[in-house]
């Protein structure tokens, strides 16, 4: 009975091993895991709505320490010269969305990429130009027709909106 004991307390330390590495691997910090959106054998949470600034959506994971929370977003992709200003502006509407339904303001979110991991810290300002930035696309969605924003062919190919626009580049 009890080396079964012991082999049970082995296989548990070797799972809290495997599981702390694959943390580890996805650039995720210790701690409790509140939302994970990627691991295909859990259901998928709802999304976070905030309905004063009719926000939406649900980061990779959300992770709680010691209190505080830390959404976390993992890109496929690798970066070269920092994270690009879209990511940040993802992770920052995620903070807010947190501060607004959790009642607890994060710190900073992470960013992570194959080849790097970015901490972006979440301050007064970046949730100012956040609350910018949606204003305009409140204000762009209002009109009736909106001009492409780019030179891109890459884009155009990755839009949801190529089959049906006037102004794509393939």
């Amino acid at each position: 009975m009890l080396s079964l004991s012991i082999v049970f307390f082995l296989v548990g330390l070797v799972v809290l091993w495997i599981v702390g590495k694959r943390q580890k691997s996805l650039g995720l910090p210790a701690g409790k895991i509140i939302i994970a959106d990627t691991l295909r054998w859990v259901p998928v949470e709802k999304a976070l709505y905030d309905p004063d600034s009719g926000l939406t959506g649900r980061p990779d994971y959300l992770v709680e320490q010691s209190g505080r929370m830390i959404p976390v977003e993992v890109k496929s992709q690798r970066v070269e010269s920092g994270p690009y200003d879209a990511h940040i502006f993802q992770l920052a509407a995620y903070c807010l969305l947190v501060d607004r339904l959790y009642n607890k303001r994060p710190d900073y979110g992470i960013l992570h990429y194959t080849n790097r991991t970015y901490e972006i810290e979440y301050t007064s300002q970046l949730e100012a130009e956040l609350l910018d930035l949606l204003e305009e696309m409140r204000l762009m969605g209002r009109k009736k027709s909106l001009d492409r924003s780019h030179e891109s062919v890459k884009r155009c190919t990755g839009c949801g909106f190529r089959s049906t626009c006037d102004q794509r580049l393939l």
